[in-house]
């Protein structure tokens, strides 16, 4: 377009970039195949949810077990919600008044192999981590396109600048949080035990029906303000992912290529890059958060936040803010670029679809 600069609004739109350019052609809520842009957002998100929960469901096993690993296993009671299996092979527990020995990937793979169903233990707890993610990046994903355009709108931008993101995800993050607190308290407890062990859930909602006995509602919100805090890693990753998708697009821009498709190796790489950033400084919230959703959470591992960060650093020191770790980092690239690939293609195909 001789005279103007293309630019990328964050919808991945295409617009010229001159002095009299309109808010509200950005602001005006376009409609794709007949769906607004937060129908397709929460499309795209419930479906990367699903597709990257099915690949990577073993790996969040052994990451979930691992950050609720406590030096007090061998000194309670055998639970299966401890995630260290006095039955395992690897010999987890000792003695009484010994402390047992972390596990490792390696031992809790083992463990969740050596039975007759060796595959429905690697899927086990599979329901509610479904739902969950499906939920969560479906719903994440609507009120983060929702408060961006209300942001955007509020600061007369013509495009949300990277605070606005994290302002943005912060918000959705948070407003996410609390719809699903209650699918991952039964995703930590189901993911945590074998099925068939004494005191574990059969089914979700089974693990519905106990805790509300038992706990009572303040039990599906175990974890909650721990949940909420965690909302800055979506924030970062998005302040970070966002406007390096804009810079991307730009350069292109640039060289005459107007398309507004984000190729699979930019996801990958723009995404990659995100993660790792949010990840390294978000992590020990997810350690928090596991063992606070955990059953008996008060005995075994302090109560409330600051009881849990204090028994932590006094039994495990910094080492224990970053249990699980390794396969978290296993874990996170595979799980990131299938949900980035499946968000963005199904972001850009969908309205095709429905047109």
């Amino acid at each position: 377009m001789a005279g103007s600069i293309l630019s990328v609004d964050n919808v991945g739109n295409a617009h010229p970039e001159t002095p009299g350019y309109n808010l509200n052609l950005y602001m005006r809520d376009h409609r794709h195949g007949g769906l607004s842009p937060a129908v397709v957002e929460s499309v795209a998100g419930l479906s990367a949810g699903v597709i990257s929960t099915l690949v990577v469901h073993p790996l969040d096993i052994v990451k979930t077990r691992m950050q609720s690993w406590s030096n007090l296993a061998a000194l309670i009671p055998p639970s299966p919600f401890l995630f260290i299996f006095p039955q395992s092979p690897a010999g987890f527990y000792r003695s009484a008044g010994q402390p047992a020995s972390p596990p490792t990937t390696v031992t809790i793979l083992r463990s969740l192999t050596s039975n007759s169903r060796p595959v429905l233990s690697l899927y086990r707890g599979l329901t509610p981590n479904l739902v969950g993610n499906a939920t969560s990046w479906a719903s994440f994903f609507f009120f983060k396109s929702r408060f961006e355009r209300a942001i955007a709108h509020a600061n007369r931008r013509v495009r949300p600048s990277a605070a606005d993101y994290f302002l943005a995800s912060a918000l959705a993050g948070a407003s996410t949080s609390v719809l699903t607190n209650p699918i991952w308290v039964l995703k930590t407890r189901m993911l945590s035990s074998d099925k068939g062990s004494a005191g574990a859930y059969p089914s979700m909602l089974a693990g519905a029906r106990t805790i509300l006995r038992t706990e009572g509602v303040r039990g599906f919100y175990r974890g909650l303000a721990v949940s909420l805090l965690g909302v800055s890693h979506g924030a970062v990753q998005f302040a970070v992912y966002e406007p390096a998708k804009r810079v991307y697009f730009n350069n292109r821009i640039a060289e005459g290529d107007v398309n507004p498709r984000l190729t699979n190796e930019a996801t990958v790489v723009i995404s990659s890059v995100a993660k790792l950033v949010a990840g390294a400084v978000t992590y020990p919230y997810q350690v928090l958060r596991s063992r606070m959703q955990n059953y008996r959470a008060d005995e075994r591992f302090g109560r409330g936040i600051r009881g849990v960060v204090r028994r932590i650093w006094m039994e495990e020191g910094v080492v224990g803010f970053y249990r699980g770790l390794v396969p978290g980092v296993v874990r996170v690239m595979p799980a990131t670029w299938v949900t980035f690939l499946v968000y963005e293609n199904v972001r850009y195909y969908l309205p095709a679809w429905m047109a």
